[in-house]
């Protein structure tokens, strides 16, 4: 297992947290020097905040840890393609690297969609993007988060049925 591999299974152990907290299972953590500085997971729907991404949780944190707002030398895992919200904090924090799962054609901002992290010249800073590093793996967590989700969601209009049917019975 490579060095990138490892990195992201512990990514993969913060989204799992997210899941659990019934949150779109998506993790970060931050490494330097091959050692990890700060993890984040989805915390959207617990905190009531849209910014709260596992990236830009993470990133607040390795700021914290290595006392700067600047994670040069850094390498940030994550096991969803980082959107432009939080590709944006990354161009601003300048990691060296941003390793990704899943690739996200219609919203990612490290290639999917767009790329802020290479191909925009205004930005002050570009790094080195790797995706798909145990993108099946990460993707199987995002399907079968969705697939209960979405399980959950039709037993409930299936109860709600039941109750209206009963209600018009009345």
């Amino acid at each position: 297992m490579t060095e990138d591999e490892q990195f992201m299974l512990l990514a993969m152990r913060e989204a799992e947290k997210a899941r659990q907290a019934e949150e779109v299972p998506c993790g970060c953590v931050v490494v330097k020097e091959g050692r990890v500085i700060a993890r984040g997971w989805n915390q959207v729907e617990t905190l009531k905040d849209a910014t709260a991404h596992a990236e830009m949780l993470a990133l607040t944190a390795a700021e914290a840890a290595v006392g700067d707002w600047r994670l040069e030398g850094c390498t940030v895992y994550v096991t969803k393609e980082p959107c432009p919200m939080c590709a944006g904090a990354l161009v601003h924090c300048r990691p060296d690297r941003v390793v990704f799962g899943i690739p996200d054609p219609k919203g990612g901002a490290c290639g999917g969609w767009i790329n802020l992290l290479d191909s925009n010249p205004p930005l002050n800073h570009k790094c080195e993007v790797q995706g798909g590093v145990l993108g099946e793996a990460c993707l199987e967590q995002f399907q079968s988060f969705f697939r209960a989700a979405r399980a959950a969601a039709k037993e409930r209009r299936r109860k709600e049925r039941e109750v209206q049917d009963y209600d018009a019975a009345d």
